[in-house]
């Protein structure tokens, strides 16, 4: 009702203002409109029980309201520097939309960021450094039980179904990715036929609902999954077991937003509210999880097959090593999801205090990994705010493999910010079901772009790399980043964390890592 009324006033006054203008508010009823407008809307306020402000300030409350729904775009225009927006400031939207548009990304008189202050972080130059690769190496994904091995390049796009983003979008992202030669992930909103239509590699993700892979009872589906993952498009399959905006918890998608055709691909029925439940079904403990990850392989006739999650408990990952080591295999690949992560909507609880950041999280995991001995088989992929050469350098670092983005790739097709995901009033046609926003997005022109941003970005990446002495990835080592904890001194990661050498948790696992390691249960999911 307050929206309604602010906008009908303005459109009354403005009609008045027009009307005389072209003289044709001569009539003292016609001049009068707008006060009698007013004198209802204040009747109104001072009779509604809702809003306190309005019945103290009829009519002028109305003003609080309206700068408080426009507060983030003031903020984002207006105020913020370029260097201390959230989630992701100004500086880097306009690296993202430079590349996505094939401008020069550079900026004259240096940095604005205060580079002694705690918590900066700097990756250190060779004095000899090496040349740039002509051609960006891929990361082979496929271990000793996989038979049909994949090569992922180092930029990927994350995450994101159907959906959650529009079928243009979807469209735009995978046509980029078709174009450029990387992979887009499908996130767990099933396989549509705008991912499959342009061409490009697939990772199909699998979360607990079991999208477009499920029985009318919400059970895994193992012939269903077979036939899609037969495609030739989906070179990876994932199976979700949390992801970083909301560890621990399931979704929930309006029935109003299943449309006939969300319901077709997610094999829910049209118009009724789905929701994704917190937990799977076809497992409750490590090893029942490494088994299930190995009938995925086998059911998608030999294709790289692994999970994404967001770390928590290092005992419970320790027990999923465990699993892997008895069971004596193993899934081809992890994907760590930062808790700085998310595209769609979470409990802001969850997206503020839940879930391990991607630092730590990666170390969790690539340690672990390492420390069992089973690093070489398992590759790990890192989500969580990779948006620029720098962000996936420092990931790798970090212990990854390669990277995904999920908002940068949205940035890429025309995302401002806007952070209106979840109520399908997108005004770039990115998030929305609405057929007259999405149209907005011009699938061609965005297909470009996303290509555009990958490859800009991965160059980036090796040419910080050749900078630091390296041409390969696996050659960055820990001690090449470096963090600033106070304002005379700087660590590197070497000094700053604990590396593992391979085998150490089976032979004799460090003070740190013990209690953990002794406690972990493959037949459990111990907290």
């Amino acid at each position: 009702m307050i929206r309604v009324g602010i906008v009908v006033l303005t459109l009354v006054t403005a009609l008045v203002a027009s009307a005389a203008a072209i003289g044709i508010a001569s009539s003292w009823w016609f001049a009068a409109l707008p006060l009698a407008f007013v004198g209802v809307l204040g009747a109104w306020d001072l009779a509604q029980r809702r809003h306190s402000v309005l019945r103290n300030y009829p009519v002028l409350g109305h003003a609080r309201y309206l700068m408080e729904r426009i507060r983030p775009e003031l903020q984002q225009y207006f105020i913020e520097r370029n260097y201390d927006g959230r989630p992701f400031d100004r500086d880097v939207r306009s690296i993202v939309y430079e590349r996505a548009k094939g401008t020069d990304a550079e900026e004259p008189f240096g940095t604005e960021r205060d580079v002694y202050e705690p918590g900066y972080e700097f990756l250190v130059p060779s004095m000899a450094p090496c040349p740039v690769p002509k051609d960006p190496p891929r990361v082979r994904i496929g271990g000793p039980d996989c038979s049909r091995p994949y090569d992922m390049a180092l930029l990927n796009v994350s995450a994101m179904s159907f959906g959650s983003l529009s079928a243009n979008a979807v469209l735009a992202l995978n046509g980029g990715a078709a174009a450029g030669g990387f992979a887009q992930d499908t996130g767990e909103g099933g396989l549509s036929e705008y991912h499959l239509r342009p061409g490009g590699d697939l990772i199909w993700e699998i979360g607990t609902g079991y999208f477009g892979c499920r029985t009318e009872e919400g059970d895994f589906d193992a012939a269903e999954f077979a036939d899609k993952a037969a495609h030739d498009h989906v070179k990876c399959v994932s199976l979700k077991l949390s992801q970083g905006a909301k560890p621990g918890i399931g979704g929930v998608l309006p029935g109003a937003k299943v449309n006939a055709e969300i319901a077709r691909v997610r094999d829910v029925p049209e118009g009724r509210t789905v929701v994704s439940p917190p937990y799977h079904r076809v497992f409750s403990t490590p090893r029942e999880l490494v088994q299930f990850i190995a009938r995925m392989r086998e059911l998608s006739g030999g294709k790289p097959t692994g999970f994404k999650l967001c770390v928590g408990s290092r005992r419970q990952f320790l027990a999923v090593c465990k699993a892997m080591l008895e069971e004596g295999t193993t899934p081809d690949f992890i994907v760590v999801d930062g808790a700085e992560g998310g595209t769609g909507a979470a409990p802001l609880e969850f997206a503020d205090h839940v879930g391990t950041p991607l630092t730590e999280g990666l170390l969790t995991v690539h340690n672990a990994l390492v420390g069992t001995g089973l690093r070489d088989r398992i590759k790990i992929g890192a989500s969580g705010k990779i948006a620029t050469g720098t962000d996936l350098v420092k990931r790798m670092v970090q212990g990854a493999d390669y990277g995904n983005a999920a908002r940068a790739m949205m940035f890429a097709v025309g995302c401002i910010q806007a952070q209106r995901c979840h109520t399908n009033t997108c005004p770039t046609g990115v998030t929305t079901q609405d057929p007259r926003r999405a149209r907005a997005l011009d699938v061609r022109d965005k297909t470009a772009r996303v290509q555009r941003f990958q490859e800009a970005t991965v160059a980036s990446a090796l040419q910080i790399m050749a900078s630091m002495g390296v041409t390969d990835p696996a050659q960055l080592r820990p001690h090449m980043l470096r963090r600033r904890v106070d304002p005379l001194t700087e660590r590197s990661y070497e000094e700053l964390y604990e590396w593992l050498e391979p085998g150490r948790l089976l032979a004799e696992p460090p003070t740190s890592w013990a209690t953990d390691w002794k406690s972990a249960d493959p037949d459990r999911f111990t907290a």
